[in-house]
This record gives structure tokens, C-alpha cells and sequence, in this order.
């Protein structure tokens, strides 16, 4: 869960950063971009995926307290949960559309945009648009036990970096007099 938000943060940061960059010559409108996230239903599919992403979310945070906490009670998973389902609510949606315009206006161009417009508002391109939330989502839980895994891989590194640190220091012997 931690991973993510840090992923989160650092995305969030990366389009701050961008937005006060220039946008090239030939660059689309704020409208055209608009337009393209209207005919691509940007909106929607960002709550949809943000739906897959939080079940995952859930799904792995409480495998982590079981794992972590072998005895943690139903009322503690619970509150994660709800931590969870509140940071889903807080998400500004429309602010980080805002956001992200200036990044597409910095890589497309009024052609680019102009053909994608005409792409994504044909059958095939809608068929794309309306399959894609189901395909993140099965292509999430087909990573998910390489994802467990790595995690777990992880985890257990660093316990194990801890353990001889600690070992390490308990062996060196303590002593406030300067060594001659």
C-alpha cells in the first residue's frame, strides 16, 4: 500500500512539475485535449481503474497486516479497509485532469491529438476504450502473486539486513575510549 502511494505521489509530482513547462508551437488547445478525454471517457476510466487498483490495494494491505500481525482482529482490518475506501473518495479526479492537459500538450500535437479525437470516436476505438478497465484488471491479478511475491522477496531482505545489523552491532564491542 505504501508502494502505491508512493507511486502516486511521485506521478502527482511529475505532472506538477511538467505543468509549468511550455507547451510547443503546434500544440493542442486546452479544448482539443478536453475533447480527446470526453471522447475517450478519461473520467470514467480513471474511476474504473481507480476501483481495480483500490481491490488490489485491499486485497494485498490485508495480506500484509495477517502476515505482519498474525493476530490482528477483524476491527483493525476494518480500518484499514476504510483508510483505503477514503483515500479512493479524496481523489480529485477533475483537478487531475486539469493536471495532466499541460503534459499532453507538451507531447502531442494538434494532428496527433486531432487523429486520436477521430480514432477512439470510431466502434473499434470505443470497443478499445470499453474493454480496457477489464483488461487492467485481469492483467493486475495475473501479476499480482509475481507482485506478492517480489514483496515477500523483499520484505524478508530486509528483515535479514536488520537482523545482522543488529547482530553486527551487539558483536562489536562498546566502547567510549578512542582505540590506539
Amino acid at each position: 500500500m505504501k508502494r502505491c502511494l508512493i507511486s502516486l505521489a511521485l506521478i502527482l509530482a511529475t505532472v506538477f512539475t511538467m505543468a509549468g513547462q511550455q507547451a510547443p508551437a503546434n500544440a493542442p488547445s486546452r479544448e482539443d485535449i478536453l475533447k480527446l478525454f470526453e471522447v475517450m471517457h478519461v473520467r470514467d476510466q480513471m474511476k474504473q481503474v481507480m476501483v481495480q487498483v483500490m481491490k488490489q490495494i485491499r486485497v494485498m494491505s490485508r495480506e500484509q497486516i495477517k502476515k505482519t500481525d498474525p493476530d490482528a482482529t477483524e476491527d483493525q482490518i476494518a480500518r484499514a479497509d476504510a483508510m483505503s475506501d477514503q483515500l479512493f473518495k479524496d481523489m480529485p479526479i477533475d483537478g487531475m485532469l486539469d493536471d495532466m492537459i499541460p503534459v499532453y500538450r507538451k507531447h502531442l500535437t494538434k494532428q496527433d491529438v486531432d487523429a486520436m479525437v477521430a480514432f477512439y470516436s470510431t466502434p473499434t476505438g470505443q470497443k478499445i476504450l470499453s474493454e480496457m478497465p477489464a483488461m487492467t484488471g485481469e492483467a493486475m491479478q495475473a501479476v499480482q502473486p509475481r507482485l506478492r511475491k517480489m514483496m515477500d522477496e523483499t520484505t524478508e531482505k530486509m528483515g535479514k539486513m536488520a537482523s545482522d545489523k543488529g547482530k553486527k552491532q551487539n558483536a562489536e564491542p562498546a566502547s567510549d575510549a578512542p582505540k590506539q
